[in-house]
């Protein structure tokens, strides 16, 4: 494996950081693209692992924190689902550019919401992945119920989530309400492959079945019993 650490811009001119692994011999057969969960970063031993096992079957993998969070710059509060699509295409943008198109796309919880909005549009694209993934980017408000009341009247509000502080500012909750997933899922029109534990009780595995019916084969679904 041969890990390389780049810094690539957003379309606002935010910096982002991220990790390329590459196969043992450097000569990767395609590329993917590997979006974190929410609030978490590149470094989350999930995501380490799954690029890992990529790169021992061949592929190059850009794994990169979303706006605000790891090491990228930017301000968490001022960012939203939109913005994290947008850091998606701008990543696409840099492995086009410096090595090859993706041609897999791959989310954890929220980022494979995002990686299918930002798949429909990526031509380069052939299949997604998606692990843990809610079948709307609204459902991410449960974990911010106890603060909605607060962010609808305020306008922002400080949320613990995972055991650190983040702020939420209303924009984000109204940038939810704009996203249809089933509708995008259908027309995507690349091969899906949706993940998903039985046992989560983040994101029930309702929404699997939901992302699952929205869309069009080829698509599979792999049931990750007894996953954490």
């Amino acid at each position: 494996m041969n890990l390389q650490k780049i810094i690539f811009k957003n379309h606002d001119g935010v910096e982002l950081v991220g990790r390329i692994e590459l196969p043992a011999d450097q000569l990767a057969h395609n590329f993917a693209l590997f979006a974190h969960c929410f609030t978490c970063t590149k470094n989350l031993s999930a995501v380490r692992n799954i690029s890992r096992s990529l790169t021992s079957a061949g592929f190059g993998v850009l794994r990169f924190d979303f706006t605000g969070l790891g090491e990228s710059e930017g301000d968490f509060a001022d960012t939203n689902f939109s913005g994290n699509v947008e850091d998606l295409i701008a990543a696409a943008e840099y492995l086009e550019e410096h090595f090859a198109s993706p041609s897999l796309l791959i989310g954890h919880s929220l980022g494979g919401a995002a990686v299918i909005f930002a798949a429909s549009q990526l031509g380069s694209v052939e299949a997604v992945a998606t692990i843990g993934a809610p079948s709307s980017p609204k459902h991410i408000q449960h974990l911010l119920m106890s603060s909605l009341d607060e962010i609808e009247k305020k306008g922002v509000a400080t949320v613990n989530l995972g055991g650190r502080d983040f702020t939420i500012k209303k924009h984000f909750l109204d940038d939810l309400e704009v996203h249809s997933l089933p509708e995008v899922a259908k027309n995507m029109n690349k091969a899906l492959l949706v993940m998903h534990s039985p046992q989560d009780i983040t994101v029930v595995i309702k929404n699997a079945e939901e992302i699952y019916m929205a869309a069009r084969h080829p698509k599979s679904f792999v049931s990750l019993d007894g996953a954490d």
